[in-house]
C-alpha cells in the first residue's frame, strides 16, 4: 500500500506534504548556504532566471521567508520544476539528512547534469554550483588572476570581499560580476579554476596525507579567514579600510637584557624559537596595554596566513575572540569549538578532525583579549580528552596549558595585568606590544591620509605639540586623532593634552559626522544629543560593572538604546557565533565603552558618589570585599535595569581603572560649563568634590605602605602600576593643587618605577605630579616604553631630579639632545643611567659637554649600547675636565683598543672614579696597558671590570704591575678574556686582586 502511494505521488503533492520538513532541512543551520545552492543548481538548468533569484534571495529577509519564496516559486512553475528542486535538495543536503527527508516520499528520476555549451558565459552558469565549492576556497588567487588579466578593477574587488559575505557568497559575486563582464572574463576565470585544479592535484601528490576533502576544507577555512581579517571597520560600519593598504608595524619587545629588543619581527620568528623561554610549552603571549594594536596585529597575522604569506608551516589556522567566547554557554569538545565557531568543513568533519589530531605541528589557533574572559585563568580543572565537553574557558585554560592538543601553537593576546604567574609558567615566550615609534605614527598618518598635503599638517600640529604627540604612541588614540583631524587642525596649538581631550573630540566628531546639518553643531553639543550619551552611556557602563561587551537587541531595548543611537557609530555589529539568528553589538573600542561608561557616571542622576568610589576603589581594598559585590548596585534606582541581576561576575579592574581615568578627566575644571548644561551643577560639584577625596586617599594609602629603609641606605618607595594610575587620573582632572598636596606628603628619596608600563603618556602625567615633590628624589623607569618622546615629556620635574635611571627604554640620541639640554644647570641632577638603550656616538658629544659643563655630576652609565671609539674619544674630551664623575659604565659598546686608550688617558690622574666598567668591549693587551695608568696613578679608583675582552697574558701583565703600586684598588676583573687556564692560575697566585 504505501508503495503504491509512492508511485502515484506527484512531485507538488510531496512538495505541500514536506514543506515544513524542507523549510527546516534548508534553513535549520541558520546559513543560507543551502538554499543557494540549490538555487545555483536550478539556476543552472534553467529553472530559474535572474530575477527569480533576486525576488527569492531579498538582502536583510527572514531566511525563512526567503526559502518559502523558492518553495512557492518552484510550486508554481509546476511537476517538473519540483522534480529538479528535489533532485538539487539531494545533492545539496548531508547524505543522512537527505535520506530522512525523501525516505517516505516519491524519488527524483530526474538527475543534476550539465549541459554542453560553447561559450565561456554559458559555461559559467552550467557549472554555477561547481565553480561556487572550487571559487570559495581561492577568492584572493580569482580576483588577483583577474585584475592582471584587466578584467576587474580594485573597486571591483574590493565589492567583492566585503566582511559581510560569505566565502561562497563572494564566489557568487564574483561569478555575476564576471557574467557581466562578457566572454573574455569568463574565460580568464574558468582558466584559474582548472590551474587551480592542477595544483591542488600536485599538493595531494606531495604530500598524500593531505585528502581531497581536508585541501577543500583548508581553502574554504582561508577564505573564510581572509574575508574576516582583510578589512577594518570604520565607525558605524559604513566604510572598510583594507588591512593591507593601512597597517602600521608597531613596536615589539622580548623581555630579555638584548641590546636589539625593540625590533620589526615576523610572524615567523614569533612563533619560531627567538626569544623562548619554555621549550615544552606552545603558548606565545602578545600582551599590551589597552589601545597598543594587538587585535589588529593578531588580524594581520591571519591575513597573511590566509594569502600564504606568512606561517606557511601551518596547514590549518583556526581563530577565536574571547569576548565572543563569553557568550558560548553551552559545554562544547575540542572538535565543536573548532567547528562551530570558526569554519563548518562540509564533509568529512571526523576525517579532518582526526588529522588535526594527528598533526597537531601543523595546526595553529590564536586568542584575542584573553583578559575579556569574564574567567580568571586557572588551571586546576585538567581536561585532556579532545571529545569530552566542557565550559569554554575550561577548554580555553587547557588548551593553553598543553593538557588538551599538545603539540597545536597557540597565540594569545592580552593586557598584562590579566597574566599572573599561574599562566606565565605555561608560556613558550612572552611578546610586549608598545605601540607605535615616532616614524610609526607618521607611517600611520600618510597611510590614513590620502592627501599628503593634508597628513603633513596633521603632523606638524602634532610635532608643535607633544603632550598630543606621545597620547599617539597608542595606536587608538592615533585613528582617533586621523579620524578627527580637522576639528585638531582647527582646535589651535596646545589644546589638546589629555586622554579625555581626545576622546570629546571623537565623541563630538561622531555627532557632527551624523548631523543633518552639515556646519559646526554649536557649544551645546552635548545638550543636544544627551539622550543618546545617557542612553549608551547606560549600556556601557553596566556592561563595564560586569565584564559584558556584547550586547544582544533586547538589552540595548531595555536600556534605551534606539535605532538612531545605533546609527551614530559608537557600535558596531559583532561576529557573535552562538547568536546565528539575531544580531548582537559591541562597542568600537574598549576605552570607548570605558568613556561613556564614565559620562553617564557624571551625567546620571541616577549614579551617585558611590559610584565614583568604587571606580577607584584600590585592589587591595576590593580583595577584601566579597566577590559577589556588584558594582552595577550603585545605581541609585530601583527602575534602572541592572545587568548585576544577570549575570554574577565581578568588574574587572583594568576596564573600572580606565573609565575612573575619564571621569577624572570629565570632572576638570575646564569641563564644568558643558557638563553644566547637561546636569544639576551641584551633583557634578558634589561628584568632582568626591573623586577629588578619593584620589587624595588612594595617594596617602601607597604613601603609607613605604617601608623604613634599612640603615644606610636612602628611603625609598616600589611603586605599582596602581600608583602610576592614580598618577594618570591627577593629570587628567588637570588639578595642581591636587597633586602639590599628594607630593607634599610623600617621603622618600628613590621613587622606583620598574616594569609598570610607562610610555609617553605616563612620562606625561608623571612629569605633571612629581614636579611639586618638595625635596631631589631619584627615579627609576628601568624597562618601560619612555622612548624619546616620554624624556621629552619628562623634562618639566627635571628640577626635582637627582638621578635618572632609564635602562631599556628604546631612547635614541635625539632623546639624550633633549635631556641633556634641560639639565646642564639643573645641579640637583647628578648621575643617570641609560644601559640597553638604541644610543651611539651621536650621543657622546651632549654628555662630554655635560662633564664639561657640571662639576658634581656623578654617574654616567651607558652600557649595551652602540657606542665605539670615536665615541670614547668624545666621552674623553669631557672626562679630561671633570673632577667629580665616580662611577662610568661602558660595558657592552664596541670602543676597542682606540677607545680605551682614550679614556685611560683622560681618566689616568683623575681623583674622584671609583668604578669604571668596559666589560665586552672588544679591548685587546694594547687598551690593557693604557688603562693600566688609571691603576698606577689615580688615587680614587677601587673597582675595574675588564670581563669577556681579548686581553692576553701581556696586557695582564700590564695591570699587575700597576697594582704593585696602587693597594687602594679592590679589584680587576678579567673574566672570559685570551687567557689560558695555566695563565690564570699563575696570575691569581701573582695579584689576588685578579679575578678571573
Amino acid at each position: 500500500m504505501g508503495a503504491d502511494i509512492m508511485k502515484t505521488c506527484l512531485p507538488q503533492e510531496l512538495l505541500l506534504k514536506r514543506r515544513a520538513e524542507i523549510l527546516h532541512a534548508l534553513c535549520s543551520s541558520g546559513s543560507a548556504e543551502h538554499l543557494e545552492r540549490v538555487m545555483d543548481m536550478l539556476l543552472a538548468q534553467g529553472e530559474l532566471g535572474w530575477e527569480d533569484c533576486q525576488n527569492v534571495l531579498v538582502p536583510g529577509r527572514a531566511l525563512y521567508s526567503n526559502a518559502r519564496q523558492l518553495l512557492d516559486l518552484v510550486y508554481t512553475k509546476g511537476a517538473d520544476s519540483c522534480e529538479l528542486f528535489f533532485s538539487a535538495v539531494k545533492q545539496v543536503l548531508p547524505e543522512a539528512l537527505g535520506d530522512a527527508l525523501f525516505l517516505s516520499g516519491c524519488h527524483s528520476t530526474l538527475d543534476y547534469t550539465e549541459k554542453p555549451q560553447r561559450t565561456s558565459t554559458e559555461e559559467l552558469l552550467s557549472q554555477r554550483s561547481d565553480l561556487v565549492l572550487k571559487l570559495q576556497g581561492c577568492i584572493d588567487g580569482a580576483l588577483r588572476a583577474l585584475v592582471e588579466s584587466g578584467h576587474f578593477s580594485s573597486t571591483d574587488c574590493d565589492g567583492i570581499q566585503l566582511p559581510i559575505y560569505t566565502p561562497s557568497q563572494q564566489a557568487r559575486r564574483l561569478l555575476d560580476l564576471v557574467r557581466s563582464k562578457g566572454e573574455s572574463a569568463s574565460l580568464a576565470v574558468l582558466q584559474f579554476v582548472q590551474q587551480s585544479l592542477e595544483s591542488e592535484s600536485s599538493l595531494e601528490q606531495t604530500n598524500p596525507n593531505l585528502t581531497n576533502e581536508f585541501v577543500k576544507y583548508q581553502k574554504k577555512l582561508k577564505s573564510s579567514v581572509s574575508a574576516q581579517s582583510r578589512f577594518l571597520s570604520t565607525y558605524g560600519g559604513t566604510s572598510h579600510m583594507p588591512l593591507d593598504d593601512i597597517y602600521t608595524e608597531v613596536q615589539m619587545e622580548l623581555p630579555s637584557n638584548s641590546s636589539d629588543n625593540y625590533k620589526s619581527m615576523s610572524f615567523e620568528e614569533i612563533i619560531g624559537p627567538v626569544g623562548t623561554v619554555n621549550d615544552d610549552a606552545d603558548t606565545v603571549l602578545a600582551s599590551g596595554e589597552a589601545g597598543s594594536g594587538k587585535s589588529t596585529w593578531l588580524q594581520r597575522l591571519h591575513l597573511l596566513w590566509a594569502q600564504g604569506k606568512a606561517l606557511q608551516d601551518f596547514l590549518l589556522l583556526f581563530p577565536f575572540s574571547c569576548r565572543r567566547l563569553n557568550s558560548e554557554q553551552r559545554d562544547l569538545s575540542v572538535q565543536e569549538l573548532l567547528f562551530q565557531h570558526c569554519c563548518w568543513p562540509d564533509r568529512g568533519q571526523e576525517e579532518i578532525f582526526q588529522f588535526i589530531l594527528d598533526h597537531p605541528h601543523l595546526v595553529l589557533f590564536t586568542f584575542d583579549g584573553l583578559d575579556e574572559l569574564k574567567q580568571s585563568f586557572a588551571d586546576e580543572q585538567r581536561i585532556c580528552c579532545p571529545s569530552q565537553r566542557a565550559p569554554v574557558h575550561v577548554l580555553l585554560f587547557n588548551l593553553i596549558q598543553g593538557s588538551l592538543m599538545k603539540g597545536v601553537r597557540k597565540v594569545v593576546t592580552s593586557r598584562p595585568e590579566a597574566v599572573g604567574p599561574a599562566l606565565k609558567k605555561h608560556l613558550h615566550k612572552e611578546i610586549h606590544l608598545k605601540g607605535f615609534s615616532p616614524s610609526g605614527i607618521d607611517c600611520f598618518m600618510r597611510k590614513h591620509h590620502s592627501d599628503p598635503n593634508e597628513a603633513a599638517k596633521v603632523l606638524e600640529s602634532l610635532q608643535a605639540n607633544t603632550a598630543l604627540l606621545g597620547l599617539c604612541h597608542s595606536p587608538v588614540l592615533c585613528w582617533i586623532v586621523s579620524q578627527c583631524h580637522k576639528e585638531l587642525l582647527g582646535c589651535g596649538e596646545g589644546s589638546l593634552q589629555t586622554i579625555t581631550d581626545v576622546y570629546l573630540m571623537i565623541l563630538q566628531h561622531f555627532f557632527q559626522h551624523h548631523s543633518t546639518v552639515k556646519s559646526s553643531i554649536g557649544v551645546n553639543w552635548l545638550q543636544e544629543n544627551l539622550g543618546t550619551v545617557l542612553h549608551l552611556g547606560q549600556l556601557a557602563f553596566e556592561g563595564i560593572s560586569n565584564s559584558s561587551y556584547i550586547f544582544s537587541v533586547t538589552d540595548m531595548e531595555t536600556r534605551g538604546v534606539t535605532e538612531s543611537d545605533i546609527c551614530m557609530g559608537f557600535l558596531i555589529q559583532s561576529k557573535d557565533m552562538s547568536l546565528a539568528n539575531s544580531k548582537c553589538y559591541e562597542f568600537l573600542h574598549i576605552t570607548l565603552q570605558c568613556f561613556l561608561a564614565a559620562l553617564f557616571a557624571i551625567l546620571s542622576r541616577n549614579s551617585g558618589c558611590s559610584a565614583i568610589s568604587k571606580l577607584f576603589e584600590l585592589q587591595e581594598m576590593k580583595k577584601k570585599r566579597l566577590r559577589g559585590t556588584c558594582f552595577g548596585a550603585c545605581l541609585n534606582s530601583t527602575n534602572t535595569p541592572n545587568i548585576a541581576e544577570e549575570h554574577s561576575t565581578m568588574a574587572e579592574t583594568p576596564n573600572l581603572q580606565i573609565t575612573a581615568t575619564f571621569v577624572s578627566g570629565l570632572l576638570s575644571q575646564r569641563y564644568q560649563k558643558l557638563l553644566f548644561q547637561c546636569s544639576s551643577s551641584v551633583l557634578v560639584e558634589r561628584k568632582t568634590k568626591h573623586a577629588e577625596k578619593c584620589l587624595s586617599k588612594g595617594m596617602q594609602q601607597h604613601f603609607r605602605s613605604i617601608p623604613q629603609p634599612v640603615q644606610g641606605e636612602k628611603k625609598s618607595m616600589h611603586a605599582m602600576p596602581e600608583f602610576v594610575w592614580l598618577i594618570k587620573c591627577i593629570y587628567e582632572m588637570q588639578n595642581s593643587r591636587l597633586a602639590k598636596d599628594a607630593m607634599s606628603k610623600l617621603e622618600a628619596e628613590h621613587l622606583k618605577l620598574t616594569y609598570c608600563n610607562i610610555g609617553p603618556v605616563e612620562c606625561t602625567a608623571l612629569a605633571y605630579v612629581l614636579q611639586h615633590l618638595k625635596n631631589p628624589v631619584g627615579i627609576q623607569l628601568d624597562n618601560n616604553s619612555v622612548g624619546d618622546v616620554g624624556v621629552e615629556q619628562l623634562l618639566p620635574c627635571m628640577h626635582i631630579c637627582s638621578s635618572l635611571y632609564l635602562r631599556n627604554n628604546n631612547i635614541t640620541d635625539e632623546g639624550i639632545r633633549k635631556l641633556i639640554d634641560k639639565v646642564i644647570h639643573l645641579q640637583n641632577f647628578q648621575k643617570i643611567a641609560l644601559f640597553n638603550n638604541r644610543l651611539t656616538d651621536a650621543c657622546t658629544k651632549h654628555f662630554s659637554y655635560l662633564l664639561k659643563t657640571r662639576q658634581n655630576f656623578l654617574s654616567l652609565r651607558l652600557g649595551n649600547n652602540n657606542i665605539t671609539a670615536e665615541g670614547a674619544k668624545q666621552l674623553a674630551e669631557g672626562l679630561k675636565f671633570n673632577h667629580s664623575l665616580q662611577y662610568l659604565g661602558l660595558w657592552g659598546n664596541k670602543i676597542g683598543d682606540e677607545g680605551a686608550e682614550a679614556l685611560a688617558n683622560a681618566l689616568q690622574n683623575s681623583e674622584s672614579i671609583v668604578w669604571l666598567s668596559l666589560v665586552g668591549n672588544g679591548v685587546g693587551s694594547a687598551g690593557a696597558c693604557a688603562i693600566s695608568n688609571i691603576i698606577r696613578n689615580s688615587t680614587s679608583l677601587e673597582d675595574l671590570w675588564l670581563t669577556e675582552n681579548c686581553i692576553t697574558r701581556t696586557g695582564v701583565e700590564s695591570l699587575t704591575q700597576a697594582l704593585k703600586h696602587n693597594h687602594h684598588v679592590k679589584s680587576v676583573w678579567l673574566k672570559n678574556n685570551d687567557l689560558t687556564s695555566a695563565e690564570i692560575e699563575e696570575m691569581e697566585q701573582i695579584e689576588s686582586r685578579l679575578v678571573f
